[in-house]
C-alpha cells in the first residue's frame, strides 16, 4: 500500500505513520512525503509467529532502522520526577512561619483538613484543579528556588472528592498563603468549580478560611465580569439547584463573608471562626466603635442574634460530622429525592405522647418531647436552635424518610411567633421545598406576637414571608394540631387552607381566631363590667369561656370536616409513617408565573 503525506514531515513522523497503518491493515506500507517520487519509509507486513518469519522493523528509504519501539520495563524520567517535586513543594503551602502558627489557633493545615474530610490517604480526594495557579508569580520562570513570598495554588484548593459516599465539589482556602486571601487565579478556580457544579448537579462544600480579596492585587479580579463578584451570581444560580454547605475555619471578612450567607447551610467553629462585613479595625475607622472580632461576628453572634449560622461546631472534627449529617438528609440536586435509610423506632414510646401535652392551653412544655415520640431515634438535627427559638426547625426521619419539621415551641414565650422565628421558619420551609424534603408542621401557638416592639421588627413582613413559603411549598405537607392553633398562626403552620395533604389533630387541639380569655375580653368585656357581683361576674365569665371552648374544640372542627382526622396520640407516629409513604413523590403545580414577589 502506498501513502502520501504532507511535505515537511520528518522521517520519524513518516515511520510512525507507516508502522501504524501496517499494523492496522496487515499489509506492507510505503510512505511518500510531499512530491517525492521515492518512498521515505517502507514498512513490511508483520507475520504471525507460526509463519516462521520475523516481523521487520520500520525502515527508512536508505535501509536504516527506524526508531526503536518502547519496552514495558521503563521507569519515570527525570522530567516527571522534577514535576512531582514541584507538586510536593506546592503541597507544602505558604511560608513555614505561617504553618507554625496554625497549632496555636487549634486549626489544621488546609491539606490536612482535606485528609480529615475526604479520607486521609493518597485518594483523599479524587482530583485537584489548578495546582499550578500563580506558579510563575512565586517560582521564577517556573524553575529554580522559590521566592520567600510563596503563593502555592494561589491560596485556594479546588477539585472533586468523595464525601460520605457522595461525589462533591469543594474549595478550601489555604490560610498560610496571604491569610487565605483571594486573587486573580484563585478567583478563577473558585468560579470554575461553581460552574462545573451547575453542570454536574453535585453538592458543593466551601471550607472557608479567608481574609477577603487581596487588596494589593485587586486589578484583574475585583470588578471584572468574571471576577470575585461572579461568586455571588453563581451562588444564586446554584441556590436551590444543589446543596451548598459552608464551614468557617477562621475570620471571613468583607467579600469572603458573603459565601457563608449565600450557602444553604453555614457551620461556624467555636473559638476559631468569625464573619463580618468589615474588620474591627475598619469598623473603628468608620464608626469609632471599638470591638473585638468575637463580639463583632463570632459564632454566638450569628447563632443567637443574626441567625446567619445554622450550626456551631466544637472543633474541626465536629464540623465535619455536622456537615455529614446535613448532607444525609439532602439529595444531590433538585431533580432527585432525598436519600432514604432503614427506619428505626422513636427514642421514646409514642404511647406516652398524650401525657406530654398539657390540656391547659397556657401551660408550657418542651416540643422536643413530642418529636422524640414521632421520629426515628437519633435522627433529629435541629438548625438555628438559639435563634427565633419560639419555632423549632429540624431535619429528622420517619421510617427512614427524611422530613423537615416546623414546630412551635411552647416552652419559649408560649410558642408565640416573633419576627426572627418567622424568618427562620420561612427560610427552612423554602430550603426543604427546594430539595424535595417533605414537611411536618406541629402546631401549638397563640399566633403572631403583638406589640410596638415586634411591629418595629417587622412582624407583618416576616409573617408574610412564612405564610408565603408555606403557600408556595410543593412538597408533601402533613400538619398536626397538637394543642392551640390561634389566629394567623394556623395559616403559617400549614393549616387547612394551605393545601396540606392531611390536617390531623390530637384530642388536645383547638382552632380559633384567638384563645378563650382574649375572646371573652374582646366580645363581652362591657357586659361583664356591668355585673356588680364579683362572684356572678366570675361565674358568667367561666360559662362564656366553656361555651367558646366547645365551639373551637377539634371535635367541632372534625364534624365540620375542617380537619381530616382526630388521631389517638399513641397512633400519631404510625399515621405519619403511612401518610408520608402514601404521598411520597407527589407533584403539585404552582400558577404559571416568573416568580412571586414576597421573598
Amino acid at each position: 500500500m502506498r501513502v502520501r503525506i504532507a511535505a515537511g514531515a520528518t522521517d520519524e513522523e513518516a515511520s510512525a505513520i507507516a508502522a501504524a497503518l501496517s499494523e492496522h491493515l496487515g499489509d506492507s506500507v510505503e510512505v511518500f512525503v510531499g512530491d517525492d517520487t521515492e518512498p521515505t519509509v517502507v514498512h513490511e507486513r508483520e507475520e504471525h509467529a507460526t509463519s516462521g518469519q520475523r516481523a521487520t522493523a520500520p525502515q527508512s528509504a536508505d535501509g536504516s532502522a527506524g526508531p526503536e519501539r518502547p519496552t514495558d520495563d521503563l521507569e519515570p524520567t527525570d522530567r516527571e520526577r522534577r514535576l512531582r517535586e514541584e507538586i510536593e513543594d506546592i503541597h507544602e503551602g505558604g511560608p513555614e512561619k505561617y504553618r507554625a502558627q496554625l497549632p496555636e489557633e487549634n486549626k489544621l493545615f488546609v491539606r490536612d483538613r482535606l485528609d480529615l474530610w475526604f479520607g486521609g490517604d493518597d485518594d483523599a480526594f479524587l482530583f485537584e484543579d489548578g495546582t499550578f495557579a500563580a506558579f510563575d508569580d512565586w517560582h521564577p520562570d517556573g524553575v529554580g528556588e522559590p521566592t520567600d513570598d510563596r503563593l502555592p495554588a494561589d491560596g485556594l484548593i479546588t477539585g472533586g472528592a468523595t464525601f460520605e459516599g457522595r461525589d462533591v465539589h469543594f474549595m478550601a482556602n489555604d490560610y498560610t498563603v496571604k491569610r487565605g486571601s483571594m486573587a486573580e487565579k484563585g478567583v478563577e478556580k473558585f468560579l470554575r468549580m461553581q460552574q462545573r457544579a451547575l453542570k454536574t448537579g453535585q453538592p458543593v462544600l466551601y471550607l472557608m478560611d479567608s481574609s477577603g480579596g487581596r487588596i494589593d492585587q485587586q486589578t484583574g479580579f475585583f470588578a471584572n465580569r468574571e471576577g470575585i463578584g461572579k461568586y455571588y451570581y453563581n451562588h444564586s444560580m446554584l441556590s436551590g439547584r444543589v446543596p451548598q454547605i459552608c464551614v468557617l475555619y477562621g475570620p471571613c471578612i468583607a467579600g469572603a463573608a458573603y459565601t457563608p450567607v449565600f450557602a444553604d447551610f453555614t457551620i461556624m467553629v467555636e473559638e476559631m471562626s468569625a464573619m463580618a462585613i468589615a474588620s474591627p479595625r475598619m469598623v473603628q475607622m468608620v464608626t469609632g466603635e471599638e470591638i473585638s472580632l468575637e463580639e463583632l461576628g463570632g459564632p454566638q453572634v450569628h447563632a443567637r442574634e443574626s441567625g446567619s449560622a445554622d450550626l456551631v461546631a466544637e472543633d474541626e472534627e465536629h464540623a465535619r460530622e455536622l456537615a455529614a449529617q446535613l448532607l444525609s438528609y439532602l439529595p444531590n440536586n433538585a431533580d432527585e429525592s432525598p436519600p432514604r435509610t432503614d427506619g428505626t423506632a422513636p427514642a421514646n414510646s409514642p404511647a406516652g405522647l398524650d401525657a406530654v401535652v398539657p390540656q391547659e392551653p397556657n401551660r408550657g412544655y418542651d416540643m422536643h418531647d413530642v418529636i422524640d415520640r414521632l421520629v426515628d431515634a437519633g435522627s433529629v438535627l435541629e438548625l438555628r436552635p438559639d435563634y427565633g427559638s419560639e419555632i423549632l426547625t429540624a431535619f429528622a426521619r420517619v421510617d427512614g424518610r427524611p422530613i423537615g419539621i416546623v414546630a412551635n415551641q411552647p416552652a419559649n414565650r408560649a410558642g408565640a411567633i416573633f419576627p426572627d422565628a418567622a424568618e427562620k421558619a420561612a427560610q427552612f420551609i423554602w430550603t426543604c421545598d427546594a430539595f424535595n424534603v417533605p414537611l411536618l408542621y406541629l402546631c401549638d401557638t397563640p399566633g403572631f406576637m403583638a406589640g410596638s416592639g415586634v411591629e418595629k421588627e417587622g412582624i407583618l413582613e416576616q409573617g408574610k414571608r412564612m405564610i408565603y413559603a408555606t403557600s408556595s411549598a410543593t412538597v408533601p405537607k402533613q400538619t398536626v394540631v397538637v394543642r392551640k392553633a390561634y389566629g394567623a398562626g394556623i395559616y403559617a403552620m400549614g393549616g387547612p387552607a394551605y393545601d396540606p395533604e392531611s390536617v390531623l389533630a390530637l384530642p388536645s387541639g383547638e382552632i380559633a381566631i384567638m384563645g378563650p380569655e382574649a375572646a371573652i375580653n374582646a366580645v363581652y368585656a362591657r357586659k361583664l363590667a356591668e355585673i356588680d357581683d364579683p362572684e356572678e361576674r366570675e361565674r358568667k365569665e367561666r360559662e362564656l369561656r366553656e361555651e367558646y371552648r366547645e365551639d373551637i374544640d377539634v371535635h367541632r372542627m372534625a364534624s365540620e370536616v375542617v380537619i381530616d382526622e382526630i388521631v389517638p396520640p399513641s397512633s400519631l407516629r404510625e399515621q405519619l409513617e403511612r401518610r408520608f409513604a402514601f404521598y411520597e413523590g407527589l407533584e403539585k403545580d404552582l400558577p404559571s408565573k416568573k416568580h412571586g414577589t414576597v421573598l
